[in-house]
């Protein structure tokens, strides 16, 4: 439903060109959940902005690749065209609601909008569609809500608003980010859980998280990106049980046990490097405890280990 091909994403700051997202490559089938996961900083909301084409102008730029939906290519699409794909077939969950919904507008007016540019019905029709679905994201009072600013719920309520309105023209593909930050655990659950729900009207999913938790919940599939680049991509069962790229072991390394060692929890050295001063090589290269020379200075390609599993690592081709 989804492919991506060779995107690379740039922006153009006082300091130089910062290559927020670097030759990255992948696909979205349908009735599929995909996890993207990393580190802050490492290209995932920029990846899922591009998809869009929301990367903002005249900095931002898609510099090289295609982006295909149902074979058409969205970067050839002119603004019209992309405004009856957004929100309809492909909508997004944002991460900061705050700065998404309107200050000037109530809720019920912002949601009934997007209902009526995509469907020929009444006003009536549209916001009886609306409060149904404030409901069902569990805001208590949804007749009320309705007629609430923004700024007049909590974060939390926010981002559950924002998850309804992309949720209720059941869209084809969903780009959901870092969706349920902002909840406490027991609405978590049941935001997973609704989302879930959409799998039977066949639409798939692209969830971004820093959470492994969440991704061995709720994904089929899960791709492994650090530092504008995916270094690994796999089934759940795959980047769980064998993964190859040191970066992915070393996040599932971080992951909290329950057992009876008490000692330190395991934490990744260093920081991801800026995206002005990229290692000429793997840009995993000053955190890798395995990395050796070539690591430095040459660039690793994705390499298929069969089963769809890949993985951009010298030491996995050395094994090969």
């Amino acid at each position: 439903m989804l492919k991506i091909n060779n995107i690379t994403v740039t922006f153009e700051i006082d300091e130089g060109i910062v290559r927020a997202v670097d030759d990255v490559s992948f696909h979205v089938d349908r009735n599929e959940i995909v996890g993207l996961v990393g580190e802050s900083g490492c290209g995932k909301s920029v990846t899922a902005l591009s998809i869009l084409r929301l990367i903002p102008l005249p900095y931002g730029k898609i510099e090289t690749g295609e982006i295909l939906f149902y074979g058409k290519n969205l970067l050839e699409l002119d603004h019209n065209e992309m405004r009856k794909i957004r929100g309809r077939a492909i909508s997004m969950i944002f991460q900061e609601p705050g700065s998404a919904l309107s200050p000037l507008h109530t809720i019920g007016r912002q949601m009934v909008e997007t209902i009526l540019l995509h469907k020929n019905i009444t006003v009536k029709e549209a916001w009886n569609i609306a409060e149904t679905w404030v409901e069902k994201v569990k805001i208590s009072d949804p007749k009320e809500m309705m007629f609430a600013y923004p700024y007049q719920l909590s974060g939390g309520m926010q981002q559950r608003v924002m998850i309804a309105m992309a949720l209720m023209l059941e869209p084809d593909l969903i780009i959901a980010d870092e969706p349920t930050t902002a909840l406490d655990v027991t609405t978590q659950a049941q935001i997973f859980d609704l989302i879930k729900e959409t799998r039977r009207s066949h639409t798939s999913i692209l969830l971004i998280t820093h959470d492994m938790g969440v991704i061995w919940e709720m994904c089929d599939r899960v791709l492994v990106m650090y530092a504008s680049k995916i270094v690994e991509e796999g089934s759940r069962n795959d980047i769980f049980s064998r993964p190859k790229h040191p970066y992915t072991i070393a996040l599932l390394e971080a992951i909290p046990k329950l057992s009876a060692d008490k000692g330190r929890l395991k934490a990744i050295p260093g920081q991801v490097p800026s995206a002005l001063d990229y290692p000429s090589g793997c840009h995993f290269f000053d955190r890798c405890p395995d990395a050796f020379d070539r690591c430095r200075d040459e660039k690793p390609k994705l390499v298929d280990l069969g089963n769809k599993h890949r993985t951009a690592c010298f030491l996995v081709k050395n094994e090969l």
